[in-house]
């Protein structure tokens, strides 16, 4: 059962890569007394993921911030090496958090998980958005299968414009 709104955001460990390398990242840490947008993708340098969703993040992250935003978080089933990579790669600086989820145990711990076996891509993360606040989901919205229509940046914005309005 996936997670939803209303839900207590469940802890985790994610890794992010640092300058001695992959660093981890506990999920209720980061979210504790903050309020965080995460973003969640089936691969790094996957087509959708690399022309659409990353570079809308980056794109909007003023605004999303603008709206007391503490954090944005990328998260993918992928270590911390290919993340700080393709973060490198799309330019993201200090904008967005690139995460990875390298063994899916956070990714199947929300139920967001999606079997790509068949395309040998292995377990990979469902696409979605969700706002945490101090570590309840406030908002989320989790893509069908190979849709890309609702956790897209701009969509985000549009839910965080209306909680401030």
């Amino acid at each position: 059962m996936a997670i939803k709104i209303g839900d207590k955001v469940l802890d985790g460990t994610l890794y992010e890569m640092g300058e001695a390398g992959p660093q981890p990242v506990s999920v209720a840490a980061l979210t504790q007394g903050k309020r965080v947008v995460f973003f969640g993708l089936p691969g790094a340098f996957t087509p959708t993921c690399s022309a659409l969703h990353v570079p809308g993040f980056l794109a909007l992250a003023d605004q999303i911030k603008a709206k007391g935003i503490d954090e944005i978080v990328c998260v993918s089933v992928n270590d911390a090496f290919v993340m700080g990579a393709w973060g490198k790669d799309q330019k993201v600086g200090d904008q967005i958090r690139m995460l990875g989820d390298g063994s899916g145990l956070w990714t199947k711990a929300l139920g967001l998980e999606m079997d790509l076996v068949a395309k040998g891509l292995g377990l990979r993360c469902q696409r979605f958005s969700m706002l945490v606040e101090n570590g309840v989901v406030t908002a989320l919205d989790i893509e069908a299968p190979g849709k890309f229509e609702v956790s897209d940046a701009a969509s985000m914005l549009k839910k965080l414009d209306a909680l401030t309005s």
